[in-house]
């Protein structure tokens, strides 16, 4: 019978043979900043390699968003710790990016139920919650996502036959206050928009400066969407689950069963209608027109070549 001990030494030996060949042979690729999660530096967990390799991989993974997770905890203690006052300490954060799914949806009866992908409402950490009780933030209460230089990872690649907005930042309300301490989960049109990845890094911010909108002028993807007898009615009412429009994005309704994309072209803030980046949608006595279907224009460009 063989002794636990001697079984014992003899896995731990293997183990380290598997860490040191992994550790010389396929090194993970350097990353230069800490809050960059790269997916393509997670290595694949398959037992068919033997279970010390399969975990060693799933370990090493862990600690890489360990790390990660680490980062962005000592950024938002800085925050707090260098903070002129208290409101200052809860009214911004650095997070990590998840996409919302339909765990998030409100229960039937609420206004946001069924809408969690077609509003701009978003999972955020608790403490905005606090945020918004001090500095008695007034409704709609609007919060800024935006793409930080050096922290953010490479723009996403689009799917195919959706060009990338180009856009650094976009603002949208809050679903829930639930979300763990360092994430954000955002709506998926919301992440195409910034061009963001699963477990990218943004920063997010409570903020009271958007002005109230006065029109807006939006493309629809589909012309479909304009033979509605209704449509002007039925984009009123699908308005109303967003808090606010940022120029540039591209925001879903859903009617009947289909969903529609519509291409934010422009926006005017009120009272003088400047025209604007972002501006609010709730609350607002807002005009909205529509411009030529995004597939009338290509086919029009298909007949002039």
């Amino acid at each position: 019978m063989i002794c636990p001990i001697t079984l014992f030494i003899a896995l731990l030996a293997v183990l380290v043979q598997v860490v040191v060949s992994s550790s010389t042979s396929s090194p993970p690729v350097p990353i230069s900043s800490p809050f960059v999660f790269d997916i393509a530096n997670q290595r694949p967990v398959s037992f068919r390699s033997g279970p010390f390799k399969a975990v060693l991989s799933k370990w090493e993974n862990a600690r890489d968003l360990a790390l990660l997770e680490q980062s962005v905890e000592d950024h938002n203690a800085e925050i707090v710790a260098t903070a002129p006052d208290a409101v200052s300490a809860v009214t911004s954060r650095r997070l990590i990016v998840l996409p919302l799914d339909e765990r998030f949806d409100p229960p039937a009866g609420m206004f946001s139920h069924g809408h969690v992908q077609t509003g701009d409402k978003m999972s955020l950490p608790s403490c905005f919650w606090q945020a918004i009780q001090k500095k008695a933030a007034e409704v709609p209460w609007l919060f800024e996502v935006s793409r930080v230089d050096g922290v953010t990872g490479p723009r996403a690649v689009m799917p195919i036959g959706q060009e990338d907005a180009g856009l650094d930042r976009v603002c949208g309300g809050a679903i829930d206050f639930r979300s763990p301490s360092n994430y954000v989960f955002l709506p998926r049109w919301m992440m195409l928009a910034l061009a963001l990845k699963p477990r990218d890094v943004v920063d997010v911010r409570l903020i009271e400066d958007v002005p109230p909108g006065s029109a807006v002028r939006l493309r629809p993807h589909r012309s479909e969407f304009l033979q509605i007898s209704n449509h002007q009615a039925v984009l009123e009412t699908e308005l109303k689950h967003y808090s606010a429009l940022t120029r540039g994005s591209t925001i879903p309704f859903d009617y009947m069963g289909k969903r529609y994309y519509f291409d934010v072209v422009d926006l005017r803030s009120s009272p003088r209608g400047e025209k604007v980046s972002m501006a609010k949608v709730q609350d607002c006595d807002l005009a909205a027109e529509f411009t030529k279907a995004k597939d009338q224009m290509m086919k029009a460009k298909d007949k002039k070549k």
